[in-house]
């Protein structure tokens, strides 16, 4: 995304009306340009008219659910996907996490708080302005491009993954707690556990065997690490 966030485009899949048009008036205060569905038929009517810079989705719509609207998006997209779902189960959020969302936030929420967290995921999916490219063992990361290669394989990322990677890159061999990347990466707002949920997504993508990973190290007790790859 090339734009100001605040010229972004958000597509809310919602199918509670209120809901919906308080999300619509909220984020068009703030400037952006909202577009609405109200359920999984819509949904790929409107992802048909043109790709958004963002989906602000809900879990619970009366044709599928939100999960498999994720799973099936991220099949050809890394479009930034921001569960806003009643369901509040660390389990729910983990598998919104886990299917490529970039954040999950409850119901619960006020409206300034959805907005300040689409504004944050936004921002970490803008690209940095010039071409720069980072370099560490086996992997390239061109932070321009928001394009990722491990030993020549070219790997797709979401916004939130190649976030965090980018993170690592910047700092190999650097030992991060899970905290401090919660904080560096999803700010202030979330759950922390979702920091696994994406280190797991990263090595299932990067590694040869995820199972004993080369790239993304675990430091028991400590945190993790970028190594080289050997």
């Amino acid at each position: 995304m090339n734009r100001d966030s605040s010229e972004a485009s958000i597509l809310v899949v919602e199918d509670d009306e209120q809901i919906a048009e308080l999300m619509r008036d909220f984020l068009e205060a703030e400037g952006f340009q909202v577009r609405h569905a109200a359920s999984g038929r819509e949904t790929s009517e409107q992802l048909e008219q043109g790709p958004p810079d963002l989906v602000l989705l809900d879990v619970m719509l009366p044709d599928e659910s939100g999960f498999e609207i994720c799973r099936r998006l991220r099949r050809d997209s890394t479009v930034p996907v921001l569960f806003l779902s009643a369901r509040d189960s660390d389990a729910d959020k983990i598998r919104g996490l886990g299917l490529g969302g970039d954040d999950y936030i409850v119901k619960s929420a006020t409206p300034a708080e959805v907005v300040a967290r689409v504004k944050a995921v936004l921002r970490r999916a803008s690209p940095s302005g010039g071409r720069q490219t980072l370099r560490f063992g086996g992997l390239e990361v061109d932070l321009a491009a928001h394009e990722v290669s491990c030993e020549g394989r070219q790997i797709g990322l979401t916004a939130r993954e190649f976030a965090l990677l980018r993170v690592l890159v910047e700092h190999p061999r650097q030992v991060f707690s899970r905290d401090h990347l919660f904080e560096l990466v999803w700010g202030s707002f979330g759950d922390r556990s979702a920091v696994a949920v994406y280190i797991g997504r990263l090595r299932q993508k990067l590694e040869p065997d995820p199972a004993k990973p080369r790239y993304i190290v675990t430091v028991w007790g400590a945190g993790y690490r970028l190594d080289s790859g050997k």
